[in-house]
């Protein structure tokens, strides 16, 4: 069953003669590489900043 659907083939598990359950492959995750997003994100400088305390009033920081 699990080659089947590995290889394409449309596998459902029917409990009785009803289907219950469809086998499908899980697509790959991809691979992770440092440094992809390079470039692409911009950190303000403001990022290390403490918050304002109108901010800090909507964490829960107890």
């Amino acid at each position: 069953m699990i080659a089947d659907a590995l290889a394409g083939g449309e596998v459902v598990i029917a409990r009785g003669n009803v289907p219950a359950v469809r086998l499908v492959p899980v697509s790959p995750v991809g691979k992770r590489r440092f440094g992809a997003l390079k470039g692409k994100i911009a950190i303000d400088e403001r990022f290390d900043e403490p918050l304002l305390n109108e901010e800090l009033g909507g964490w829960d920081l107890a």
